[in-house]
């Protein structure tokens, strides 16, 4: 066992042991590899020398004893290093950043989506499933657009619920008016790939001032489609 006092390491540090023997009066030793500065032990026939006393060591490639080495000393130094890695995930640490684009091949544990409804959380959870007929999907990049179909009163308007407020009665609401509040194009990319209608079961659309609705090649607008606007 090395005589001196040890080197106390800490977490994600390591050493590697790097040994030489000494010719007489040897004082300049070579260290494989090199050395961080500061993050160095040297030890002579097992004894631990003292930097700035006994040795130097400051330019992270060779080590300088202050006194010749007797022939066949043996040198060791004890070489430090940190291993750490910059935005590596670390098991046992609660809150980390990762800075850039992370990549999961297989199944990520642990994590929920939040939901948003008109920008107020509903709830968080792994899997999203979409219930009842009509909903459609489109891909545009990296978002998943999703149409979602009336759920209840025979699909059209918006369901009512019951007082448990998850259960859909056989009832649903339609708003009186609406408003376009920007640009829109009714064409192939939003309103179907072939000759379709595109219809409001509101009554009354307002387009407000400035904002243009062009109806595509196609495609046919109806406005309050079930003619409730009257009633």
């Amino acid at each position: 066992m090395a005589i001196g006092r040890p080197i106390t390491l800490t977490d994600n540090v390591a050493s590697k042991i790097i040994s030489a023997t000494a010719t007489d009066g040897q004082t300049q030793f070579t260290v494989t590899g090199g050395y961080r500065i500061n993050a160095i032990a040297v030890y002579r026939n097992g004894v631990r020398l003292v930097d700035g006393s006994d040795f130097t060591a400051t330019d992270g490639a060779t080590v300088v004893l202050l006194s010749g080495a007797n022939l066949d000393d043996k040198l060791e130094f004890q070489i430090f290093d940190d291993f750490r890695v910059a935005d590596a995930i670390v098991s046992s640490k609660a809150n980390q950043t990762i800075q850039g684009d992370v990549a999961v091949i297989g199944t990520l544990s642990g994590a929920a989506i939040g939901i948003q409804s008109s920008g107020s959380l509903v709830g968080s959870g792994k899997t999203l499933n979409f219930i009842g007929a009509g909903n459609t999907f489109r891909t545009v990049g990296d978002t998943i657009e999703v149409s979602i179909a009336g759920g209840g009163g025979g699909g059209l308007g918006t369901a009512v619920k019951y007082a448990d407020g998850a259960t859909p009665t056989p009832f649903s609401w339609i708003p009186s008016t609406a408003t376009v509040d920007s640009n829109l194009t009714l064409d192939t990319d939003n309103a179907g790939m072939t000759t379709s209608y595109v219809v409001s079961v509101i009554p009354n659309i307002t387009v407000n001032s400035g904002v243009a609705v062009t109806v595509g090649s196609g495609k046919t607008m109806i406005i309050d489609v079930l003619q409730i606007g009257d009633l």
